[in-house]
């Protein structure tokens, strides 16, 4: 499987980690009624990384529109 690395801040970081945190909470209140289960920072980044690639493989979908309009807000049109 393909890797890519990047950098963050480590406040970025730390966030992301809290955010990962906070995802996997609610999946055990919902008692695993979630797309992905439990988030670590790592599964987390994966599933926006999916969610980007919809914008081109299904543009369509609910993943994949949201992530055109994210890209849109910050100025990104294709």
């Amino acid at each position: 499987m393909p890797s890519i690395q990047i950098d963050v801040s480590e406040e970025t970081a730390q966030l992301i980690d809290e955010l990962a945190k906070r995802c996997a909470a609610a999946n055990r209140e919902r008692n695993d009624a979630t797309t992905h289960g439990p988030l670590t920072a790592e599964t987390l980044l994966a599933l926006l990384a999916e969610d980007a690639a919809m914008a081109i493989s299904r543009p369509g979908s609910w993943e994949g529109a949201d992530m055109t309009s994210l890209l849109g807000a910050h100025g990104y049109q294709f």
